[in-house]
């Protein structure tokens, strides 16, 4: 499980999260949603420890992360960034391999079981035919899932993964988030991702979080975060909630 407890950062003199509260269990996704600037990415970046939290508390299992060093974090949670850049001299195989760093001695030599489960992650993204290819040759959508294929290369109960959708097509999108859902279900894996679509967090999460300059405004199931009134108010956008025509869930739509 990961516990965050009364987490508040400041840029300055300017909070940017208040007391957020959050609790994902093992086996669970649970999707940040909320307008730009609400705190949704800075929210993901405290939790792994790039930036300093004023006040407040990240646990898992009753460890305190603030008494963990980057590595022995890195054993705990990984990260998939948001449009990051790749090195694009380095090969696939290469940068999933990076994934093992919390794990290799003093030498940084791999051994067979890090090249074992930098396989297994390729293969479990659909990436293994890309493994000889570099970086700077692959689309946006295939470096989206290099990326996820690092983190689980690291093998960690907890992933933290931050507007993963973002410039990818519908086809991509559908693919990673159906991969995300499965990690959660099969192999029990906590999952905190920011989403900015609304539709896309009803169909993958199991609960929302609402954000709102910062603070939390509810947390609950898709159909108890997904309410009219609720994200109207939030958006700023009168809307519709409607029953999704396949899976009977929420369907958010603007109003004309």
């Amino acid at each position: 499980m990961l516990v965050i407890d009364n987490l508040s950062v400041s840029y300055g003199s300017r909070a940017v999260l208040k007391n957020v509260t959050l609790k994902v269990k093992s086996g669970e996704v649970l999707a940040l949603i909320g307008p730009n600037g609400a705190g949704k990415s800075t929210l993901i970046r405290a939790v792994s420890g790039v930036i300093p939290a004023v006040h407040g508390k990240v646990r898992t299992n009753g460890d305190d992360f603030d008494s963990l060093n980057p590595m022995q974090r890195a054993r705990y949670l990984a990260v998939v960034p948001q449009a990051v850049s790749l090195p694009p001299a380095y090969t696939v195989w290469e940068t999933v391999l990076l994934g093992r760093t919390p794990y290799l001695g003093f030498i940084g030599q791999t051994s067979q079981v890090d090249e074992d489960l930098a396989w297994r992650a390729l293969k479990r993204v659909s990436a293994d035919k890309l493994a000889d290819r570099r970086v700077g040759e692959l689309s946006g959508g295939e470096q989206q899932r290099i990326l996820l294929a690092r983190a689980l290369c690291q093998s960690t109960p907890i992933l933290l993964l931050d507007e993963p959708t973002a410039h990818l097509d519908l086809q991509y999108q559908v693919s990673l988030l159906d991969l995300v859902h499965d990690l959660a279900n099969q192999d029990k894996l906590a999952v905190l991702l920011a989403l900015h679509d609304l539709n896309l967090a009803a169909r993958y999460a199991d609960k929302i979080a609402l954000m709102v300059a910062g603070e939390i405004q509810i947390v609950g199931t898709p159909a108890e975060v997904l309410k009219p009134e609720l994200i109207s108010q939030a958006y700023c956008l009168p809307v519709q909630v409607v029953e999704h025509p396949l899976n009977g869930g929420p369907l958010v739509l603007p109003e004309a």
